[in-house]
């Protein structure tokens, strides 16, 4: 029995939406034709949300939020002894959103068909990304999967937590950013042509600092859109060459070499790689398996070859934290902890610790950064606009040498 999306009309002639289980899509249209509705479209939930994948859609994707959600509800009713099917089900009807509801109940028809809650989730992979897939499994296998369903909704939160705090982080610098490019562009464009055309008709020669003024207001009048639309192009042509891998790992090699930007992003992938590789060795996965997946979480591609290129020295019999050190890409403190927690057997908990650490210092930095780039970007827009007008002014106070 799967799960199937129907478009149907009613008898009134108005179109309606839902999801119903069924064995085949002609069963599915048996069951409207006997509610009085008309079948116009049935699809199963699995190859709908595929097509989804591949191609662009309008519908909105599921959340993180969303994943949470349902994972806590989950763990929940499977820890009260509630059948998986049943729990599916409950947390489906639960749930406000449609999206949600049909990739549930297609979770579900897999595990009614006897497969595993894993393979389940593997048939939407957009939504249970290989981490998650990879714990739920090792779960079932241990006989723990409440336990781990419980991990599983802490690790979707934290990770949300991160997100939401870069988003505010950079939120601020950002407006200003803008804002500042605005009022100075504005000045520039409306407010100095008007102001300095009463001394362009007196014919007398300007200060150096007017003339470089007017060029300006004249270059951005003139060319100001075709420097918009060059800025934009050469955005997405940057893009664009980002997604071939030898340029994009270029430019993130470049990026670990900046003192500032190279610091954040190597304490974020290192803050991910260590709190997933600490939840995967929780829930049981084997060592390499962890190291494998907790590699693919790793933005930056010069770390997470360096991850993959460690667990290829950890297969040999190598150490996990001797091997990563050996690209130098990986804070000192971090490979250590890992060392550590290797040779006294704890290294779930020196891995959460070593992320642990790791986040407090990149919320310190970054409340350094939004710290000192506000008060450092109103200085520089004040700089300007008090150049703005001190070229408007200097003419006005040598108006009698202007005049002779």
């Amino acid at each position: 029995m799967g799960a199937f999306e129907y478009t149907a009309l009613d008898a009134a002639g108005k179109e309606c939406k839902g999801i119903l289980e069924g064995d085949t899509p002609r069963h599915i249209r048996q069951l409207l034709r006997e509610r009085a509705l008309l079948p116009l479209a049935v699809s199963e939930v699995a190859q709908k949300e595929a097509g989804r994948q591949k191609a662009f859609s309008l519908v909105r994707r599921v959340s993180p939020a969303d994943v949470t959600l349902l994972t806590r509800q989950l763990a929940t009713l499977v820890r009260a002894g509630l059948p998986l099917e049943e729990s599916l089900l409950a947390v489906s009807q639960q749930s406000e959103k449609p999206r949600v509801q049909s990739i549930l109940l297609g979770v579900r028809s897999k595990v009614m068909e006897g497969h595993t809650l894993a393979d389940g989730l593997a048939e939407f992979p957009r939504v249970f990304p290989e981490i998650y897939r990879a714990t739920v499994c090792a779960g079932e296998q241990a006989g723990h999967l409440d336990s781990v369903l419980e991990r599983l909704a802490e690790y979707t939160e934290g990770r949300e937590q991160i997100r939401q705090k870069v988003l505010a982080a950079m939120l601020y610098p950002i407006v200003l950013t803008v804002m500042c490019f605005i009022i100075v562009a504005a000045l520039l464009t409306w407010v100095v042509p008007k102001v300095i055309a009463v001394f362009e008709a007196s014919k007398a020669k300007l200060p150096l600092i007017t003339r470089m003024l007017i060029g300006t207001s004249h270059f951005l009048r003139e060319y100001g859109l075709w420097l918009v639309i060059a800025a934009v192009l050469a955005v997405l042509l940057f893009r664009r060459r980002l997604r071939e891998p030898s340029a994009r790992r270029r430019f993130h090699r470049l990026v670990l070499r900046l003192p500032l930007a190279g610091k954040l992003v190597r304490g974020f992938n290192t803050a991910r790689f260590t709190r997933t590789f600490s939840i995967l060795s929780a829930s049981s996965v084997p060592a390499l398996e962890a190291l494998r997946i907790s590699g693919e979480v790793v933005t930056s591609l010069p770390m997470r070859d360096a991850v993959l290129e460690a667990a290829e020295r950890v297969r040999e019999g190598a150490p996990i934290g001797r091997s990563l050190a050996v690209s130098r890409l990986f804070p000192p403190m971090t490979i250590h902890l890992i060392s550590s927690g290797e040779s006294s057997g704890e290294l779930e908990a020196m891995l959460a610790q070593a992320a642990d650490s790791q986040d407090r210092e990149l919320d310190a930095l970054m409340a350094a950064m939004v710290g000192l780039l506000g008060p450092m970007l109103i200085v520089v827009m004040g700089l300007f606009v008090m150049g703005i007008v001190f070229a408007m002014l200097l003419p006005i106070f040598r108006m009698d040498d202007l005049i002779h």
